[in-house]
């Protein structure tokens, strides 16, 4: 390189660094608005790969970081390339210049991931809107079929009105990072059920392999040895007074299944570990510990150390204060376990005779309601299952206990993991707890053994497996089981098979199965940095604040909300601007008479956003103080998914930090 090109490459560097000198930001200086709003302003995403050059069609450039979004200052074409001058914030801070094919545009910040496809049809992309929309309008079933059959083997004709479908098997957004932005959006009726027709743009973070063609009389390689499933377990079990009977026989079957393991040749295939809970000690100190764990996963590979772990737990001499536990404690402390190791299928069983002290209660720890400790989990890829003794002590606890139990145990797409042991009988939760376990463990050789087909040049079928009878609760608990590991067991070969999303723009497709539109085939996320969760976690709390001490009116606290809502849907970056408690002017969106813009264009909608004052006003005060716990229980889970820093992704593969991403879900945001 030339002295004069040494000295403009680290212009160009210290100019994308820096950004321009303070006149270049002059206060005049605004993004250009989306058409027809007076306060919204256009956006775009860099797709990966994107370069930002220090003016249109120079050939001095530097990468942008993936999925970064911009704000359109400027459009110029140059080069026989249309060019967008893009800045970081709407106050003029702009970045430089990028082609506009290296954007992605990025009206609000809802995005969709698929759900995994075990449960109903894969999600067909089409070419355009009036070929979805005839095909749904005619419900033609046939049709829809011979256009599946076709996507499912790659024998779409060029004219075919499908251009893609979704993988075969579940593509992990924290594993294999990929965006799905909403660009348009049509309501739909499928039969009695109301569904949206969706424009979207299908951007991976790392871009599909294209298939190479093999050579002509190649030799088929040997495929790599298959990386070992391996499955987790932890037991969470109510250690009070009333539990020596379960903690016995919770030993007794770990003891058989450990049995098993060594005779299938699974040893560190299967890990046990064991956590017990008890209650709030500011009421009652003898009970020793609110959390423990006995035998982590790591200890829990072998028999011998899980045994010398667990022989130390005993059930408390001492009642708790009333009949409910802090059982949540135990599930966020197991949670946290399940972290460690890497485990294709993870599994909290937590055992108990009592309820849940949830959001609300004095004594509650975790601050977390069913739904958020749920999603708490689903976010680090754990399912719950709780067996319930139904003892004659808990009677008049059973009802709400099980309500709770049987949300908290909820899996999408297959139901809840909730088992009431009647009477609360030791032999039937014996037998209950010795076929799941086995069951895991099945699930693992079956696992095993089906890689192991798979990395053979030949594959052999896989034998089918008589389905169980669904006459009794624990066969119809023993098929959702089923149904799951099959679904994990999916997942899991998919690591090696390399499965993307495709990489198709302007595509249509419809957020309900076209077979039984009774069930959702995507779910809504909303992409937050880590430092605007922070944010949200911060405003929130100054909102409720506000209203508890009175300093704002009903209405300005709904309005609040509200415009808290409508930025986490359309501009997160603004979060700490959007409402009156947080100081900023005195004003939220809906005293300066923006709140309808932001929410006019948005196709899906956060509870919050349809909560009107004259609804507050007709709630008992029972039910107003329900909708503040919630809110408060959000932020507790805010503060769990921001310190659990696995979850988190680099979109520039360095270290966690304030711009580290993370796609949360619609349903958690106020």
């Amino acid at each position: 390189m030339t002295k004069l090109g040494t000295i403009l490459s680290t212009v160009l560097i210290l100019f994308l660094l820096c950004g321009p000198s303070a006149p270049a930001r002059a206060a005049s200086q605004k993004p250009l608005l989306m058409p027809g709003k007076s306060s919204l302003y256009q956006r775009v995403l860099a797709r990966p790969g994107a370069k930002i050059h220090i003016s249109p069609a120079s050939p001095e450039a530097m990468e942008a970081k993936p999925f970064t979004a911009y704000y359109i200052y400027e459009k110029r074409e140059a080069g026989g390339d249309k060019w967008i001058k893009v800045g970081t914030d709407s106050h003029g801070n702009t970045q430089g210049w990028i082609p506009q094919r290296q954007l992605i545009p990025w009206k609000q910040v809802l995005t969709v991931a698929f759900r995994n496809p075990a449960e109903q049809d894969r999600v067909l992309l089409f070419r355009d809107r009036d070929s979805l929309k005839k095909l749904i309008e005619s419900n033609d079933i046939q049709a829809y079929q011979r256009l599946y059959r076709a996507a499912e083997k790659g024998l779409l004709s060029k004219d075919s009105p499908v251009i893609a479908i979704q993988p075969n098997t579940h593509v992990d957004i924290q594993k294999d990072f990929y965006l799905v932005p909403i660009q348009q959006h049509e309501d739909i009726y499928m039969g009695s059920e109301q569904a949206l027709m969706l424009q979207v743009t299908s951007v991976p973070l790392k871009e599909a392999r294209l298939p190479q063609k093999p050579k002509a009389k190649a030799r088929p390689k040997a495929k790599p040895a298959p990386k070992r499933y391996r499955s987790g377990l932890v037991f969470v079990t109510d250690a009070t007074a009333s539990m020596g009977p379960y903690i016995d026989r919770t030993r007794e079957a770990v003891h058989k299944v450990y049995k098993s393991i060594e005779k299938a040749g699974l040893k560190n295939d299967v890990s046990f570990g064991l956590v017990a809970y008890r209650d709030n000690l500011s009421a009652v100190p003898e009970l020793e510990y609110l959390s423990r764990t006995y035998v982590t996963l790591e200890q829990g590979r072998d028999a011998a150390s899980f045994f010398r772990g667990a022989k130390a737990l005993k059930p408390a001499e001492i009642s708790s204060e009333g009949f409910i536990e802090d059982a949540y404690a135990g599930i966020k402390q197991a949670i946290q376990e399940l972290k460690q190791g890497d485990y294709a299928a993870r599994y909290i069983m937590l055992i108990t005779d009592a309820g849940p002290r949830l959001a609300d209660d004095p004594l509650g720890s975790t601050g977390l309601n069913t739904g958020q400790l749920r999603q708490l989990a689903l976010d680090n890829g754990v399912s719950i299952w709780v067996l319930h003794l139904l003892t004659p002590m808990g009677r008049s606890n059973h009802a709400a206990a099980a309500r709770q139990y049987k949300s908290l145990s909820y899996y999408p797409g297959i139901g809840n993991f909730y088992y009431g042991v009647k009477m609360g009988r030791v032999a039937e939760f014996g037998r209950v707890l010795d076929a799941l376990a086995t069951q895991i463990t099945e699930q693992v050789q079956d696992a095993t053994n089906a890689a192991i087909a798979a990395a053979a040049p030949e594959p052999e079928p896989e034998p089918a497996r008589p389905e169980p009878p669904a006459d009794t609760e624990l066969s119809r608990f023993q098929e959702k089981v089923r149904k799951l590991g099959y679904a994990l067991r999916l997942r899991y070969l998919r690591d090696s098979q390399e499965s993307t999303i495709p990489s198709v723009f302007n595509a249509w497709l419809v957020d309900h199965d076209f077979r039984d539109p009774s069930r959702r085939t995507l779910d809504v996320r909303v992409l937050l940095t880590r430092d605007q969760l922070s944010d949200l976690q911060f405003v929130l709390k100054q909102v409720l604040a506000a209203a508890e001490d009175g300093l704002i009116s009903p209405r300005n606290f709904l309005n609040d909300l509200k415009s808290l809502s409508a930025s986490l849907s359309r501009d997160p970056g603004e979060l700490r601007s959007s409402t009156r408690a947080t100081g900023a002017g005195g004003s939220n969106l809906a005293d300066m008479g923006y709140m309808r813009e932001y929410i006019e264009d948005l196709p899906y909608t956060s509870e919050v956003m349809n909560l009107s004052l004259d609804n507050w006003a007709d709630w008992p005060a029972k039910r107003q103080l329900e909708f503040i716990y919630e809110l408060e229980s959000k932020i507790n889970y805010y503060q769990a998914l921001h310190d659990h820093t696995d979850l988190w992704i680099s979109l520039d593969e360095g270290p966690v930090t304030g711009d580290s991403v993370f796609p949360v879900a619609l349903e958690m945001l106020p």
